[in-house]
């Protein structure tokens, strides 16, 4: 089944505000620097990549729910986030404390 023309898009459009979270905002890759801003409250978003392991998925989902973060399941692997992120190694979860110039935040909340 192919991907539809909508989702398509929607990633399309978040992948370039993480490209402006990357220039102008904060952010920590990677789960155990994730773990640290959740738990420390500093965190406004965590993207989780779709192949992120499910004992790992739900940890950070618990954790955001206690520190009442909002949590995006982005669409591709790790390998796609850490592309979108300007990197050139994967990772499997974003953790953006500043946003910066992007709007990602409002993005993401209508999906």
């Amino acid at each position: 089944m192919a991907p539809s023309k909508k989702s398509k898009k929607t990633t399309e459009s978040i992948n370039a505000r993480l490209q402006l979270v990357m220039k102008s905002g904060k952010y920590t890759l990677g789960y155990r620097q994730a773990l640290r801003s959740l738990r420390g409250g500093k965190s406004k978003l965590i993207l989780i990549a779709s192949n992120c392991p499910p004992l790992r998925k739900s940890e950070i989902e618990y954790y955001a729910m206690l520190a009442k973060t909002d949590v995006h399941h982005y669409s591709g692997g790790n390998t796609e986030l850490g592309t979108a992120c300007g990197k050139y190694y994967r990772t499997s979860i974003l953790s953006i404390t500043d946003a910066g110039d992007s709007d990602i935040r409002d993005v993401v909340g209508d999906n």
